[in-house]
């Protein structure tokens, strides 16, 4: 059965943070990748619609500079070796391009909280609500997701604009995101509620 929950929406200056929508994750070149043009889309517009109002925007991406960072992270899923500091994988997907004063954070585990300034940030630019998007749903956006809502952030997710090469996965994360801890909204609502 279900917990009562209500919407708490957002507030009157929402960030956008793209959970690594890096090459690694948006190509299935990459072994941790999945090809999701839709997802990418979907971010796009929502960078837009941030850009048009003057609204926080930050990205992350996921780099590992010595064997020591996350090891036991990356003892369990080797793949994450190849985001190394020069390769192409760590780089945001170029349909999303950071513009100036956009930071990329660099994290070393699933949160875009955990090991980053990204709280501090966030005060920094008055922003008092997220909007969180981008890739794995069940893994690196849950987990900020999470994060968001214990720096005590009202957190919405917009469906379209996260994925996971898992669909099971992406549905039951969703599901208990919205129970939990986010609004989990279309992003025909999420614009409505940017433009209200």
């Amino acid at each position: 059965m279900d917990l009562e929950r209500k919407s708490i929406g957002l507030g009157r200056r929402p960030a956008l943070i793209l959970v690594d929508m890096i090459k690694g994750f948006t190509s299935s070149a990459c072994p941790l990748g999945t090809d999701c043009p839709e997802v990418v889309a979907a971010n796009a517009e929502l960078l837009t619609l941030f850009r048009e109002r003057s609204l926080p925007i930050f990205f992350t991406t996921v780099v590992y500079h010595n064997a020591e960072q996350a090891s036991v992270f990356r003892g369990r899923i080797e793949a994450l070796n190849v985001l190394q500091p020069d390769s192409e994988w760590i780089e945001v997907d170029p349909d999303l391009e950071p513009r100036d004063g956009e930071p990329v954070l660099e994290k070393q585990w699933a949160s875009g909280f955990f090991g980053t300034d990204l709280d501090q940030r966030l005060k920094a630019a008055g922003a008092d609500s997220l909007v969180v998007t981008g890739l794995t749903t069940s893994g690196c956006v849950r987990a900020t997701v999470v994060d968001g809502l214990q720096y005590n952030y009202p957190v919405v997710v917009p469906r379209e604009a996260v994925g996971d090469r898992n669909p099971e996965a992406h549905a039951a994360n969703l599901f208990d995101m919205n129970a939990k801890y986010a609004d989990v909204v279309s992003l025909e609502e999420l614009k409505a509620m940017l433009a209200g």
